[in-house]
């Protein structure tokens, strides 16, 4: 019996191999949870879900339309009867500066970030309040509490801070029906996002602003989004979780 065991987990933007999203729906499944892995590629999700084993489903979705949210909640409630846990995963970077930022820039950015959270939120939580339980989780990054971060532009790091922000007014409106809802920050990780990014001076400058002197792995996100799916977090809400081997201490 793991930690999720009889539990239905959701988790968007989950298909590319070595992203946060698949490591986090990988370890869920370990523990005995039902995955439902959401992307906008249906057959890359489908082969994503496949890997997890028998049971576990992969969907398209877009998490900025609002109706295709709704619709993908209504399926996998269909099918599953409850849904117990949403990771907010879906995200997308993009390396510009303040005066490089195009008005096409900041709505793709913020409307997969924090429209997508919202958005997908919005579809799980009835499910969740009736049934009075459920644990929502959302990827912030140290790039909105630090302003700015290796990769991501100012509009990500507002995206981002946006994302804690939702978080926390989720955490206290839903609190009452004992639906959690908490926000991971995550330093750098190696991930397919940022392979092959960095020179090998950036990376030994990034590195020496990391107090535990290695990058992060995607199983350090999932290892995190775990303890805030499961019991052991029962008493926790409302919380942003710093995970980035001591890069932002404060």
């Amino acid at each position: 019996m793991g930690l999720l065991a009889n539990k239905f987990a959701i988790i968007t933007g989950a298909a590319s191999p070595r992203g946060l999203g698949k490591a986090t729906a990988s370890l869920f499944a370990e523990h005995g949870a039902t995955v439902a892995i959401l992307d906008l590629d249906e057959e890359q999700a489908k082969a994503a879900a496949a890997s997890l084993g028998a049971d576990h489903l992969g969907l398209a979705c877009d998490v900025t339309d609002k109706e295709n949210c709704e619709e993908t909640a209504s399926a996998l409630k269909a099918v599953w009867g409850r849904i117990d846990i949403l990771v907010n995963n879906a995200g997308i970077t993009q390396p510009l500066t303040l005066m490089e930022i195009a008005p096409e820039n900041y709505d793709a950015v913020t409307d997969v970030s924090l429209r997508g959270t919202l958005y997908m939120s919005q579809a799980v939580i009835p499910t969740m309040r009736a049934q009075k339980s459920g644990s929502i989780i959302n990827l912030s990054s140290v790039s909105a509490q630090r302003g700015g971060g290796i990769f991501g532009g100012p509009h990500y790091s507002a995206a981002k801070a946006g994302v804690l922000g939702l978080t926390k007014a989720m955490a206290r409106e839903l609190a009452p029906d004992n639906v959690r809802s908490n926000a991971i920050c995550p330093g750098f990780i190696a991930t397919d996002i940022t392979d092959g990014k960095l020179t090998e001076e950036k990376r030994t400058k990034v590195l020496a602003g990391i107090p535990m002197g290695r990058v992060g792995e995607a199983s350090d996100v999932a290892g995190c989004a775990l303890f805030l799916a499961s019991e052991l977090s029962a008493y926790c809400t409302g919380t942003e979780v710093d995970v980035n081997g001591g890069a932002l201490i404060h």
